[in-house]
């Protein structure tokens, strides 16, 4: 069963993960997905920079929700590899975008970048995710397909 925009946005406006390190959704169309994040102290690693894991959450968030947007499904992260430009501090905003950059039958492959407040990129990815069309209900919960 397809799932409309409204329902994919629904899923990542109200996903306990997205809530729990403080992604915001900015805007939810179809192919154009752009989340947004305020860093808090909670996301410091020992330098008093944001650790890596905040970006990379960010990232995977922005990628898998502009592959979902366009194939209607859900999906699943396959793999992602990331790289760091800048350092983020305590109340840096930053915001992700992403674009597909190829579509197959059942493996999409996603770009995405952070910015900071200015624009500035300071982390791209590439990630490649499965399409998972024929989900029985509470397959997730019980790894099948």
């Amino acid at each position: 069963m397809e799932e409309t925009i409204e329902i994919q946005e629904d899923l990542f406006i109200n996903s306990p993960f997205n809530k729990h390190i403080g992604i915001e959704v900015k805007h939810f169309l179809e192919g154009d997905v752009v989340l947004q994040l305020t860093i808090k102290d909670s996301h410091l690693n020992v330098n008093d920079t944001a650790h890596g894991g905040v970006y990379f959450s960010l990232l995977d968030s922005v990628m898998g929700a502009t592959v979902r947007s366009t194939v209607k499904n859900p999906i699943t992260t396959i793999s992602m590899n990331i790289n760091y430009f800048s350092p983020l501090k305590e109340q840096d905003i930053i915001t992700a975008t992403a674009k597909i950059i190829q579509k197959g039958n059942s493996i999409v492959t996603a770009e995405g970048e952070v910015s900071d407040k200015s624009g500035k990129v300071v982390s791209k990815a590439i990630g490649t995710f499965k399409i998972m069309r024929h989900l029985k209900k509470g397959a997730i919960e019980n790894n099948e397909e």
